[in-house]
């Protein structure tokens, strides 16, 4: 979306967008929860691949900065640990979280291949687990499907035993390490996101007792591919961007959960909010 006058056309870029600069587009554009990528994995891919290749098509034309929006999930169930930038990953291209990893590697490849032969002014983020308010109560990921069952006194779904690993940063936090990213010229890609992590269970535990819920934990089979383990490095950020996340998880949790509080107290029909 440029200034509102940009839709993308399947295979191509339109032709009747004005002529005129634009000074930065920004795709953002792919569901992130695996339920929902998992849920058409064909439009995923090609939202991803295809929006990237038509992002970028502009860019050049109207000479514009591209910021590309890219995640942790490129490392898949990473061998290193924490994730510096440097780290290739490890993702099963054949596995049903391969749809989002391998479309969001590609979107980084096709990035640098415009940057590196028509010189398109290019930059991507890495950005990890992130959340707060107005996430959607059956968003599917894991801070969301906490909360919403903590509140109604459900028990509370914990993928595997608990012990993999998250790292966790509110919303607030990455919105500045996006912005001051994008007034960089930095290529990338940058890591954004929380260099803290703690185990799901711990997670789920926490919620649990701020909410006062009275759900016990119960645990669920691993999704395929799940990482055991997810931290970024974030390094660069702290020597590029002068950035590091400032919330703590505790007032973080406390917005999210009064969001939500509020929310299922609505009269809004939540049953099909994130579905």
């Amino acid at each position: 979306m440029v200034n509102g006058d940009f839709t993308f056309v399947e295979g191509d870029v339109r032709t009747d967008i004005p002529n005129r600069r634009y000074d930065e587009i920004w795709n953002l554009a792919c569901p992130a929860s695996p339920p929902h990528y998992q849920y058409n994995p064909i439009k995923t891919i090609k939202t991803s691949v295809m929006g990237a290749i038509n992002c970028l098509g502009l860019a050049k034309r109207v000479r514009a900065r591209v910021f590309q929006a890219s995640t942790s999930e490129v490392y898949g169930d990473p061998t290193v640990h924490p994730q510096p930038e440097s780290y290739w990953g490890n993702v099963n291209p054949v596995g049903p979280r391969g749809v989002y990893d391998e479309a969001k590697r590609f979107g980084e490849a096709v990035t640098m291949a415009y940057r590196r032969t028509h010189g398109v002014d290019t930059g991507i983020v890495r950005i990890f687990n992130t959340f707060g308010p107005r996430m959607r109560p059956f968003d599917g990921r894991a801070i969301p499907t906490f909360i919403r069952q903590a509140l109604a006194d459900e028990p509370i779904t914990v993928a595997g035993d608990g012990s993999q690993t998250r790292s966790v940063c509110f919303v607030d936090d990455l919105v500045e390490g996006i912005v001051r990213f994008a007034g960089t010229d930095h290529s990338g890609p940058v890591n954004i996101g929380n260099p803290v992590e703690m185990p799901i269970r711990h997670l789920a535990e926490k919620i649990l007792d701020k909410v006062g819920g009275k759900g016990k934990l119960v645990f669920a089979p691993l999704p395929v591919d799940d990482p055991m383990q997810r931290c970024p490095d974030i390094t660069l950020a702290r020597e590029k961007l002068k950035w590091e996340p400032k919330v703590p998880l505790d007032q973080g949790l406390t917005k999210t959960i009064a969001f939500f509080d509020e929310l299922l107290k609505s009269n809004r029909d939540v049953s099909r909010v994130g579905r």
